[in-house]
């Protein structure tokens, strides 16, 4: 069982329901921060955390009140050394604003087939030491059933080359179709991630967004439908952002917190 966010008649609830529903390549770039995005405000990206090594590069996404959904990428290529800890509730990382919580690290798990040079099976499981408390500002996301339109956030660059950003952003993107992906890179896009972004706008996931949440809200609860992955450049004409696609790995999650818990 799984804590999910679900929104109705315009307040925040939590309501407790089934969840069914290395070495890097040079020509990819782990995506680390959310261009043209603007300020997340407090509580409405109640799902991210930050951050996840000790360059505060990377982000994740709650699951439940000791699990954290994550970029395999995002831990130690050769031996995934763990990172120390956890923050929730982050709005500004420069400011001590009171809601705010951290988490020691207890465990991790990286999908037994990760392919670093690729980013295929870019996902991994992060399980605390002591349990989340909920509030309006830390609430987790549930696991997807549907794919449409999705909210990607994060605390990474706001601009290829430029630097990071102290407050959280958010995007609103697009999915692209495959087809479309597909002919926008030269590298290869597995059957288990997905595009999004804009051909045109430069509004894109950047260096420092990476292993953050990629979000679809479907009726009035919000699901984690993608990891941030990849991407060539940051909010280039005509390329896309590369996501993790969470539908594809729900089993293993399932087994990977079950394996937690034995």
């Amino acid at each position: 069982m799984f804590w999910c966010l679900r929104l109705s008649l315009g307040l925040l609830l939590i309501q407790l329901t089934a969840a069914h529903g290395t070495k890097i390549s040079a020509q990819r770039a782990a995506l680390t921060r959310i261009v043209n995005g603007e300020d997340c405000p407090p509580g409405e990206c109640p799902w991210q955390v930050v951050p996840l090594d000790n360059q505060g590069f990377c982000g994740g996404t709650i699951l439940n009140e000791y699990i954290i959904l994550t970029a395999a990428h995002c831990m130690n290529h050769s031996d995934y050394i763990l990172p120390a800890s956890v923050h929730q509730g982050e709005f500004d990382t420069m400011v001590n604003e009171g809601r705010e919580a951290v988490h020691k690290v207890d465990a991790v798990i990286v999908h037994y087939n990760y392919k670093p040079v690729t980013y295929h099976n870019d996902i991994a499981l992060i399980k605390l030491a002591t349990p989340i408390t909920f509030s309006s500002y830390i609430l987790p996301a549930c696991l997807p059933e549907a794919d449409f339109e999705g909210l990607v956030s994060g605390f990474g660059r706001i601009g290829e080359g430029r630097q990071a950003s102290s407050i959280l952003q958010r995007l609103a993107v697009p999915y692209v179709d495959r087809q479309t992906c597909m002919e926008s890179t030269n590298l290869r896009i597995t059957q288990r991630m997905f595009c999004a972004g804009f051909d045109t706008i430069a509004k894109d996931a950047c260096q420092g967004d990476s292993g953050g949440p990629h979000v679809t809200r479907y009726g009035d609860t919000y699901f984690v439908t993608g990891i941030v992955s990849w991407g060539e450049g940051c909010a280039r004409k005509g390329k896309y952002g590369v996501y993790t696609q969470v539908s594809k790995f729900v089993r293993w999650i399932h087994d990977g917190i079950f394996l937690f818990n034995h």
